[in-house]
């Protein structure tokens, strides 16, 4: 009898997953002339220090140095820079008055801070990741000067490579000014296209997602436009404008595409190929050319070539509307804006000290704090080694912990393989520089794997260490990194810190009662209401799914055994995404004048999705928010909606919220 294969479990598989993503060739030469060079200037003017320490910088800077706008650039790595300075100064201060073993209780505080800023967005979540790093580098490598001194030191490594993000990016598109901004909303109109053209079939919900990142990405570059301006007192120009309303354009065009999409029938070349006229328009300052020819077949093709020529319209005017340009000098927040920029956020997100956050900073505590406390044990030299591994492992927004680990090792394995290969081929003191530079060179390439991102970091560190004194480090590296994976698998295992339910539950509820409010707002607004709150709705909707699922696909390949305790996350969080794709296809069906539910009808399915929030939130209040059959019948005369009652009892049944 022949056996059918069993397929490969997640944890195990995972390790060997890789992205595939273009070659960013302008971070590649930024990333070769930022640690390579800084770390030859100290070693040639006789002050390797400085020159250990600014590479260091930079080393940092340089992971956080990914594609965006200049303004992405300057806040995702210029945040997590001053983070640097700071844990460099507090390390350096601790090692200044020799804190010897009172380092493990300073570490487990600084960790338990880094932890819990995981919860608040991914760029507070890599601040605290390398202020926890720095902090542990800067209390136990040997290097002289002033903790101050030091600090700035990091700093200016951090400084340089934004100054080289400003000078040495890719040429600027023909389109003229805002180049960045303009580049995001184009890749708008290219999802898009990408998206229509996949309707019908089985890539439309994978297609529909990278749609979603890109409006994401389009809109946080308009955003931290606009917010500079309002923090410089600048009028925005007319350009700026412009764009603003293409943009504007882009995403109510996208609305009534996910109409499309969710009428899952192929669609032809023509109306796929619309869309990718206006990135071409965006990127060349040309006219769009021809479009579809328009049709009204169903009532969300009718909207779609709606969107299409208001569209054509936007991309046609060489001035801003009146509206537009009174909507951008409205008075805004600007403080309450800005923290949610640094954040990454363009909405408030969960508390850092909330039972999520508790969790993630008690268990990156727990690791750093043991790590730093073995290491003592071992050796009084170069203990930093196990604490700093454990730092860029145990961080649980990163990935699966299994899989970190496994890659983490092999990624330091090769990195001392190849770093003793150039002592051993290469001769001077110079070596360790061009070591370094060719680190940093690879580090923006490297994202693809975390393993060959590891094969980076190693070689850029263990240059900084060999001109810093250690000569015999390599080998320490590979007995301490061994040591580290053990810590942190037997810690980031513990049944507590370890437990999806509360690390991944509270992303699934946050997305549920999302989903909830754009379903509420759907059935209960005035017909002919202004659309602009929906759409916020909708993309904060999307916005809370996306984050939920990246927590659910990490949490599926966790190493777990008590798996089959907890809900099948990803099947919620698909079923939340089926029921925003829904609710805008009966926004676009009410708004070409559909039968409109009762109040009853809309009542029942929004009560039920918010019940199915609260009991996710909290296992214990299942009984008090029971969810009753009859609230999840089929709603008369409305398809969008019985798909919604549909997708609600998938998700009761697999949540377990019945």
């Amino acid at each position: 009898m022949i056996r059918a294969p069993r397929a490969v479990p997640a944890w195990l598989a995972h390790p060997f997953r890789w992205q595939r993503l273009p070659v960013p060739w302008a971070a590649v030469a930024r990333g070769a002339l930022c640690a390579g060079p800084l770390l030859g200037a100290g070693i040639a003017t006789g002050h390797p220090a400085p020159g250990v320490l600014t590479g260091l910088g930079s080393m940092l800077a340089g992971v956080n140095d990914r594609p965006g706008t200049r303004r992405t650039g300057i806040v995702h790595i210029g945040l997590p820079a001053l983070a640097s300075g700071l844990g460099m100064l507090m390390g350096a201060s601790l090692q200044t008055v020799g804190a010897g073993w009172w380092v493990v209780p300073a570490l487990f505080a600084v960790g338990f801070v880094s932890g819990a800023g995981s919860v608040a967005g991914p760029v507070r979540s890599n601040a605290g990741m390398q202020m926890l790093a720095t902090t542990v580098l800067g209390a136990g490598m040997p290097l002289p000067g002033a903790p101050w001194a030091k600090a700035l030191y990091v700093l200016a490594g951090c400084l340089w490579l934004l100054l080289l993000r400003l000078v040495v990016r890719s040429p600027r598109p023909t389109g003229g000014a805002l180049s960045g901004e303009r580049a995001a909303v184009a890749t708008v109109f290219d999802a898009l296209s990408g998206a229509l053209a996949a309707a019908g079939g089985p890539g439309a919900e994978a297609a529909r997602r990278r749609l979603t990142a890109a409006l994401d990405r389009a809109d946080e570059a308009l955003r931290l436009r606009r917010l500079t301006g309002r923090l410089l007192r600048r009028t925005a120009g007319t350009q700026e404008l412009l764009l603003t309303e293409r943009f504007a354009a882009a995403t109510a065009l996208c609305e009534a595409s996910v109409a499309l999409l969710w009428e899952a029938r192929p669609l032809p070349a023509r109306v796929a190929e619309s869309p990718r006229r206006f990135a071409d328009a965006l990127r060349t300052g040309q006219p769009p050319g021809r479009l579809s020819a328009p049709e009204t077949s169903t009532p969300a093709r009718g909207a779609f070539d709606q969107a299409l020529l208001d569209a054509a319209v936007a991309f046609a005017r060489r001035e801003p509307s009146p509206t537009q340009g009174a909507a951008e000098q409205d008075p805004v927040p600007v403080a309450r804006e800005a923290l949610r920029a640094l954040g990454g956020r363009s909405r408030p997100g969960p508390g850092l000290f909330g039972p999520a956050g508790r969790d993630y900073g008690l268990r990156v505590a727990v690791c750093i704090a043991a790590s730093a406390a073995v290491a003592l044990l071992l050796r009084a030299d170069h203990w930093y080694w196990l604490p700093a591994t454990a730092t860029f492992l145990v961080k649980p927004d990163l990935g699966p912990l299994f899989s970190r680990t496994v890659n983490r090792f092999a990624g330091t394995l090769a990195g001392v393989l190849v770093f003793a290969g150039a002592g051993e081929l290469l001769t001077g003191s110079w070596w360790p520089a061009l070591v370094a530079g060719a680190g940093g060179a690879l580090l923006p390439f490297a994202v693809r794997h975390f393993a060959l991102q590891t094969v980076a970091i190693t070689l850029m560190v263990l240059s900084f260490v060999y001109v810093g004194g250690a000569r015999e480090a390599a080998t320490e590296r590979i007995v301490d990194t061994s040591i580290a994976c053990a810590i942190v698998l037997v810690v980031g295992h513990l049944p507590r810190l370890a437990d999806p339910r509360r690390r991944v539950g509270q992303r699934v509820t946050s997305a549920l009662r999302a989903t909830e409010r754009f379903l509420r707002h759907v059935l209960e607004a005035e017909p002919g209401a202004d659309t602009t709150e929906r759409r916020a709705l909708r993309r904060a909707a999307y916005r809370a799914l996306g984050e939920a699922r990246a927590a659910a696909e990490t949490a599926a390949a966790e190493l777990l055994a008590a798996r089959d305790r907890n809900p099948d996350w990803l099947t919620v969080v698909s079923a939340a995404e089926r029921i925003v794709d829904a609710a805008t296809a009966c926004a676009v069906r009410l708004d070409h004048g559909a039968h409109r539910p009762s109040i009853e009808e809309a009542e029942r399915l929004c009560r039920a999705l918010a019940a199915m929030a609260d009991a996710l939130e909290d296992p214990r209040r299942r009984r008090d928010v029971p969810v009753p059959d009859g609230d999840l019948r089929p709603v008369p005369d409305c398809a969008t909606l019985t798909d919604v009652a549909a997708e609600l009892e998938l998700i009761r049944g697999y949540a377990g919220t019945g």
